[in-house]
């Protein structure tokens, strides 16, 4: 039986190979996987033409997984050195690269990135356009837009960002509804700019079905974005990015429709008291199709840390029931990060994912916890390494601070507490003073 796309696939009880690896991996039933796909709570973002992918799920019931943005830019348009991250982020086994690429050698950066990756990888077309057709903004057609989402289909881009939300009626909304940081989306400030300039409807709205053509040819899976997610603590939660979390509800229907993938994109700036909410009403409005986030940050005062606001609010967010976590590095709001600041926002990115992982009980999440703490209570110290999330940070921390007694460490030496209460378990005396026989 033929298929065009994972989500059909499923409808007519086709089991791919896809759904065949994503089972395996999460230990989860292959039928309910298939079931899930097909009544769109989990997706499988796998274009025809990415040879190189070793799929993976994302949705109800399965690991969190993280994103890592990469791409080069204006200021800093170097190929091999963004090639460079995207080697060492895949030997960070992250699920899926965004190439956010906005200026140079897109096509070369996004070919080479597609062909190396086994992870899923994503883009936001609109980034390009300006780039790929040298022409301002203003100038750009609607065909234009459409044109260089289907290049992306064609080079083998598993999930594009999508900005489809924000047409005339949300825009309205946001300009009654003043905000403190406006619109801090690149890719929706972009759209809301051509839209005035031109005073014409999103063209991504206006088009969606011809959007849908595209996406169903290649099964690329489209990331609804939220163009009017909120910039800072003051502007979440408002009308303006209620009102388009709506709109992205009823084209993930018309999505479904065609047996095209949707994820949908949340904030942002919010605070910790609004998370739950937040993914609530992303679930509830967008029908339970997969909610991914950035961040969220969960204050705006930060800057250099914020890949630990990120990962705070991420945890919370993952444990609520959202399903992608989009990293968050040092360097938000300051630069291109380097990377260095990539490897301490997928670090922390990874272990937010985690956290929220063991807060929704997924299979498991609990058991690495488990011989985590076995390890250290028979201070089996190769085992602790083994089983940290940064292996070479722990391995380093430990040689760099040698105790004198392998069964301690540098901070509590011989009054080490798991050391002494294996000795007295084991009947043995304490030689905190003395030397050792």
């Amino acid at each position: 039986m033929n298929y065009t796309t994972q989500m059909d696939a499923a409808k007519k009880g086709i089991i791919t190979k896809e759904m065949e690896i994503v089972s395996k991996k999460e230990n989860m039933d292959v039928e309910k996987l298939r079931k899930a796909i097909a009544e769109g709570r989990i997706v499988i973002p796998a274009n025809k033409n990415h040879k190189s992918l070793n799929p993976e799920g994302i949705g109800e019931g399965l690991r969190t997984k993280i994103n890592v943005n990469l791409g080069i830019s204006r200021d800093c348009p170097s190929v091999d050195k963004e090639l460079d991250k995207v080697k060492t982020a895949l030997d960070m086994n992250v699920e899926a690269i965004m190439d956010l690429s906005s200026f140079g050698k897109t096509e070369e950066f996004r070919r080479r990135l597609v062909e190396m990756s086994p992870a899923m990888i994503g883009t936001v077309p609109v980034y390009d356009a300006v780039g790929f057709y040298d022409k301002e903004l203003k100038d750009i057609t609607e065909n234009e837009f459409l044109d260089v989402a289907r290049k992306h289909g064609k080079d083998g881009v598993d999930f594009i960002t999508v900005h489809a939300g924000i047409n005339r009626e949300t825009a309205n909304m946001f300009k009654r509804n003043k905000r403190v940081t406006n619109i801090v989306s690149r890719g929706g400030s972009l759209l809301y700019a051509w839209m005035e300039l031109n005073n014409k409807e999103n063209p991504f709205f206006e088009y969606f079905d011809e959007l849908l053509d595209i996406c169903e040819e290649y099964d690329m899976t489209i990331s609804l974005g939220d163009a009017l997610r909120p910039g800072s603590i003051a502007d979440g939660t408002d009308a303006a990015q209620i009102s388009e979390t709506m709109v992205l509800g009823e084209l993930t229907k018309r999505a479904w429709e065609r047996n095209v993938q949707i994820i949908i994109e949340g904030p942002g700036h919010i605070t910790i008291n609004e998370i739950e909410a937040n993914v609530l009403l992303a679930k509830k409005l967008c029908h339970g199709a997969p909610f991914y986030v950035l961040g969220p940050i969960v204050t705006d005062v930060a800057p250099g840390y914020d890949h630990i606001t990120s990962a705070i609010g991420g945890a919370m967010a993952a444990s609520y029931g959202v399903d992608f976590l989009c990293y968050v590095t040092p360097a938000e709001h300051l630069r291109l990060p380097s990377l260095e600041d990539m490897k301490e926002g997928i670090i922390a990115s990874k272990i937010a994912a985690h956290v929220g992982d063991l807060g929704k009980n997924i299979p498991n999440a609990y058991e690495w916890d488990l011989k985590m703490s076995q390890a250290r209570q028979k201070l089996d110290w190769e085992e602790m390494f083994k089983l940290s999330i940064d292996e070479e940070k722990a391995r380093r921390y430990r040689k760099e601070s040698k105790p004198e007694h392998e069964d301690s460490c540098t901070m509590c030496g011989k009054m080490c507490s798991v050391r002494n209460m294996n000795r007295v378990m084991e009947g043995k005396d304490i030689n905190i003073l003395r030397s050792e026989d």
